[in-house]
């Protein structure tokens, strides 16, 4: 696969992963609030929001990986 195709491939593979990630975190958040525990959001709030970091991380190193 070359550069330029795994460019595209994983920009619309990290679209579609952030905006599902955003999606199950939010949900998540609901859950926490309805249980209405402050601490927990306190530790959930900057956990889901630095851990889409390290998937993303990944997915730019297979994109950025120079041809064979």
């Amino acid at each position: 696969m070359t550069l330029r195709t795994r460019k595209l491939v994983g920009a619309v593979a990290l679209i579609v992963f952030l905006a599902v990630y955003a999606l199950a975190a939010m949900m998540a958040a609901i859950m926490l609030q309805v249980n209405g525990s402050t601490i927990a959001e306190l530790v959930y709030y900057p956990v889901a929001g630095l851990l889409w970091v390290l998937p993303a991380m990944w997915l730019v190193r297979w994109m950025l990986r120079p041809d064979a």
